[in-house]
């Protein structure tokens, strides 16, 4: 019996994100779900040490390792059109889960429940928030990068995602901006102090 799901997740690098704009530098899902990987670990941390949580780290960061799965085979919708209004943010969100559950199925039977719980996570937890609000630091950082490269095109992006970042009443989100966001902003001499 053949089994596809290491061969999808494999395409996750031909997956480029931010399809609409001008990008100076590209970025794939694959790359993009590694980064909301460390920066959801980062968060969860926050969120437990600092704050007193009690989030599951492990699931944290399955989450974020496996939250862009469907766009193996919807592709990356731009935001533009996924929250164009409720009525395509719903049918692209059963869209999403629809090929999640098909993409699970490409497993063996006895490893399905080890790894659907991650790739259909429950959204309403503090783990899987914690995901989204790291999935919109990834997308900061990547607006901060392109304007320090120079590319204006990304600056109204910036300034939405902040704002948005800001409205979700996260104090690990705050932690974040007040100790982290500015490095994002220097080169590799400023960082080491040349």
């Amino acid at each position: 019996m053949r089994y596809d799901f290491y061969a999808y997740m494999n395409r996750m690098k031909y997956i480029k994100r931010w399809p609409l704009m001008r990008s100076t530098r590209e970025e794939n899902i694959m790359e993009h779900s590694q980064s909301v990987a460390v920066l959801a670990h980062a968060l969860v941390t926050v969120h437990n040490n600092v704050f007193g949580g009690n989030a599951d780290v492990l699931k944290t960061v399955l989450f974020a390792m496996y939250h862009e799965t469907s766009e193996v085979m919807t592709g990356d919708l731009p935001t533009p059109i996924k929250y164009y209004n409720h009525k395509i943010h719903g049918a692209y969100k059963e869209l999403e889960k629809s090929a999640c559950e098909k993409i699970v199925a490409t497993l063996p039977e006895e490893m399905q429940d080890g790894i659907s719980p991650y790739v259909l996570a429950d959204e309403d937890c503090i783990e899987y928030k914690l995901v989204k609000a790291a999935d919109r630091l990834a997308a900061y950082i990547k607006c901060v990068e392109e304007i320090r490269s120079g590319n204006s095109e990304f600056s109204k992006a910036k300034k939405s995602i902040e704002d948005d970042l800001h409205s979700r009443n996260m104090p690990e989100i705050e932690y974040f901006f007040k100790n982290f966001a500015p490095s994002m902003e220097l080169t590799l001499d400023e960082l080491e102090g040349f």
